[in-house]
């Protein structure tokens, strides 16, 4: 059994991990950290990590930002394996993650969906049939809330592409300013916000005279809350270093 410490255990994302692991019998959730201490949630609610009195075997965070300083510190004080499911970090922040992940087993995921991970590895495999002869453009489509732009799965994504091309490109987010033509060594980045849209993401191969597209859509929050349950159970017995979804998919296919 596997016992889990959630952050960010009364969000949205929270309340969706806390129903998907009543139902599972290889894990549950011994205690949480929100800034609302409500719990009604069939587990003991704290406000900070310093007060958790329980003895997790892993963390999964889903919260904000600025819970990292403290989530990471008691990650590395206490050895406790942590699953970082939380968005919007700042370069400096990501480079923490990363630093952290030197004394504590760390999985960290711009998005927890294995149909993105799988959309990340086919992107890949067509850069490398394509090549620098056709033109790629990213669009991302979150609801109205979401506050960061460009989604960290675009950039993900971006990233992903970029590895395969022998001339690394540069990202372009807005063109309304530019006037000239599209330039050969970029991939374009697009954000829409509206509505209640979970998460859309497509990439767009452009060449002459064809077009080629491969996209992902998420119905609901609960694929994302799935992956991450999934990382935690993976991640329990690692030793220190920075996971990722490829390494999750690796272990599930040996």
């Amino acid at each position: 059994m596997t016992n889990i410490l959630l952050s960010g255990c009364n969000g949205h994302m929270g309340k969706v991990i806390t129903g998907i692991v009543a139902e599972r019998e290889n894990c549950k959730i011994c205690a949480g950290v929100d800034i609302n201490t409500s719990s009604d949630n069939g587990y003991p609610v704290y406000s900070s990590f310093s007060e958790v009195k329980e003895k997790p075997d892993v963390i999964i965070d889903f919260s904000h930002p600025s819970v990292l300083d403290n989530l990471l510190d008691y990650a590395t004080k206490n050895s406790v394996p942590t699953v970082i499911s939380t968005t919007g970090f700042s370069k400096e922040q990501i480079d923490k993650i990363h630093k952290a992940s030197e004394e504590v087993a760390i999985f960290f995921s711009f998005n927890m969906s294995l149909g993105i991970n799988l959309l990340s590895q086919l992107a890949k495999t067509a850069t490398k049939i394509l090549g620098d002869n056709f033109d790629i453009e990213i669009v991302e489509m979150h609801h109205n809330q979401k506050i960061d732009a460009p989604s960290g799965t675009a950039l993900m994504l971006a990233d992903a592409i970029s590895e395969e091309l022998k001339n690394k490109p540069r990202y372009e987010y807005d063109r309304h300013s530019k006037r000239s033509k599209r330039e050969k060594n970029e991939i374009g980045i697009h954000a829409v916000r509206g509505g209640t849209i979970v998460g859309e993401h497509e990439i767009i191969f452009a060449g002459h005279d064809e077009v080629i597209k491969l996209s992902h859509s998420a119905a609901s929050k609960e694929v994302f809350a799935v992956g991450s349950v999934n990382a935690a159970i993976f991640l329990a017995d690692e030793k220190a270093g920075l996971y990722s979804m490829s390494d999750l998919i690796a272990k599930t296919q040996n």
